[in-house]
């Protein structure tokens, strides 16, 4: 007999609506694709606790912001964790996982990132802009998102939120990684059409920038997507690295791309699942 596939269970919110994006179209070539090597199956975050168990891994995919879902997310990493559950992506994400605390820590501590702060007092750390970036420490998806003008930056409440210079940047690019193996590259050449995305080249300095974050948040096993810009000075400066459910825009990419992000993924996913192809 022929031996069992491993059972993923693919967590996704089909009907999500994404600014500039389709998620279910994604998630449902995805999963087409992931049937080759798995008995896959589709369920929405909410249901994802009572279904896991009967999984050998349980695939986080566009699940939308977890905003929206807060108690019922914390409950589904709690169940995984007490019960040894195999989640991909592993939940230690430092990143976006975690909130944008990240953030602040990275500035502090001089990574190449936009300068951050989230107390008054540090206000002056900042250069002095026209506009400032206002979010919340628990954001997604520009949700509770401000730009608030440098006239009225001092009213700015520091609850929870964290406050950036709004840089008028060349253009933004994203890295996208399985594991610690950097993928394919896209860029969105004009700032103001973010998810009018194009196929990017990265340089070697390009990469090394963004392996430097894939190798701080030392996640095993998992998609990560490092969100950057390219200031007016040729600098780039992480804007987010995203380790919990990252969009692929794999509608943007050459079919030989799709079939090379599959094949590591699937690698990956079997590793995790205790399995290898022959």
């Amino acid at each position: 007999m022929p031996e069992a596939k491993p059972r993923v269970l693919l967590v996704t919110d089909l009907a999500y609506q994404a600014r500039g994006r389709r998620y279910c179209d994604e998630d449902i070539r995805l999963s087409a694709r992931l049937r080759e090597d798995f008995d896959v199956a589709l369920c929405h975050p909410l249901d994802a606790v009572s279904l896991m168990d009967a999984f050998d891994v349980v695939l986080v995919r566009n699940s939308g912001p977890v905003l929206n879902y807060r108690a019922e997310y914390e409950a589904f990493r709690s169940r995984a964790l007490e019960r040894g559950t195999l989640v991909y992506n592993q939940l230690a994400g430092r990143a976006d996982m975690a909130g944008k605390q990240y953030l602040l820590d990275m500035s502090t501590a001089g990574y190449p990132v936009i300068p951050t702060i989230d107390r008054a007092e540090d206000l002056a750390r900042l250069p002095v802009v026209p506009d400032y970036v206002v979010k919340p420490k628990l954001g997604a998806d520009s949700i509770g998102l401000q730009i608030v003008p440098r006239a009225r930056i001092d009213a700015v409440m520091y609850d929870d939120v964290l406050v950036q210079p709004l840089i008028r940047f060349a253009y933004e690019v994203s890295f996208y990684f399985v594991d610690d193996a950097f993928q394919y590259a896209l860029h969105a050449p004009d700032p103001e059409q973010r998810w009018r995305l194009e196929r990017y080249e990265p340089t070697a300095a390009d990469l090394e920038f963004a392996h430097r974050f894939i190798a701080w948040n030392t996640i095993g096993h998992g998609i990560q997507r490092v969100d950057a810009c390219r200031t007016p000075e040729g600098e780039l400066l992480l804007v987010e690295l995203e380790d919990l459910n990252p969009y692929l825009s794999l509608d943007l990419v050459d079919e030989a791309t799709v079939d090379r992000f599959v094949a590591a993924l699937t690698a990956s996913l079997l590793r995790l699942a205790g399995r290898r192809r022959p």
